[in-house]
């Protein structure tokens, strides 16, 4: 009983002594802890002046610049003049990225099983095709948009559109946004924009997105319960950002400018593929490039086939 006591006098002791040493540093820790602040003062002054030039730099970009039809091959100044601005808000999102979703996404994927993320992937994606199909009505292909009703129904009514039993009958998915069929019509896609948290864009493609986010199921779906409806935002996030995990890898060099040609390629080429243009017209993008493309598609492959 003495024992006990006396152990817990000690660890009491203990603690208190360790505390009062915690809150009086040595000069040493007193200089390093001074030299970390200067450091990080250094940092964000320099931050607060790469911003205000990118922000200076806007003054150059005029209207004609604005009404480009981007595409990887152009030089930076035509297909991203407002590049300054662009990479200061890649770096915002790299540092979340960094930060938030790629550790959040890395224990997704380590905690769900691969065919719990195939099916709500699955399901997400059969939600969405009621809208491709009005969007492929709008472009003038009523038969593509017959057959994505039909995969929508027959998905709905065997899985609750949690598997594609639609595939194995040759009812394949296309995919579809407002940006894609104001290019398919013509619309200039304007210039390359990095979005906060959304990513890349153009300001075609930018008008698209907030068009979409009106006509998502979800949207009425959930109306009413804004817990639920942003929980499912996220969830959608995060499973997006967990299919990137082993493409990351490939990138290299420059990934800023990896990451808007390969996005650049991709918006082309969708939009001359519902063209009927001939795809070795629009490859844009060198070969290392190429691969990595290839390389992104191959590793959605595996998930698709699942669901």
């Amino acid at each position: 009983m003495y024992q006990q006591k006396y152990l817990w006098v000690c660890l009491v002791s203990l603690g208190f002594i360790t505390s009062t040493h915690a809150t009086t540093p040595s000069t040493e820790e007193v200089a390093q802890e001074e030299t970390t602040e200067v450091i990080a003062a250094d940092s964000s002054s320099e931050t607060k002046s790469s911003r205000l030039n990118a922000l200076k730099e806007l003054k150059n970009v005029k209207a004609k610049d604005l009404k480009v039809n981007a595409n990887a091959a152009q030089p930076d100044e035509v297909k991203d003049p407002l590049q300054p601005l662009n990479r200061q808000i890649y770096a915002f999102n790299d540092m979340l990225d960094r930060n938030i979703a790629r550790p959040l996404a890395v224990q997704y994927t380590k905690k769900v099983p691969g065919e719990v993320r195939g099916s709500y992937r699955q399901f997400r994606k059969n939600l969405g095709e009621p809208w491709n199909a009005v969007n492929q009505l709008i472009q003038g292909r009523p038969l593509r948009a017959a057959k994505t009703l039909g995969r929508f129904s027959l998905n709905t009514i065997t899985t609750l559109g949690m598997a594609d039993p639609a595939r194995r009958l040759g009812l394949d998915t296309e995919e579809e946004n407002f940006g894609t069929t104001l290019g398919y019509y013509g619309v200039p896609s304007g210039p390359y924009v990095m979005l906060p948290i959304y990513g890349p864009s153009t300001f075609r493609d930018g008008f698209g997105t907030l068009v979409d986010g009106q006509a998502r199921p979800q949207k009425y779906i959930l109306d009413g319960n804004d817990r639920l409806y942003w929980s499912e935002q996220v969830m959608r996030g995060l499973d997006t950002r967990s299919q990137l995990l082993d493409v990351e890898q490939v990138l290299q060099g420059d990934k800023y400018a990896a990451i808007r040609d390969i996005y650049l390629q991709r918006k082309n080429f969708e939009i001359a593929e519902k063209k009927g243009l001939d795809a070795d017209s629009i490859s844009f993008v060198d070969d290392e490039t190429e691969e990595l493309f290839d390389d992104q598609e191959e590793i959605n492959l595996p998930e698709e086939s699942k669901e």
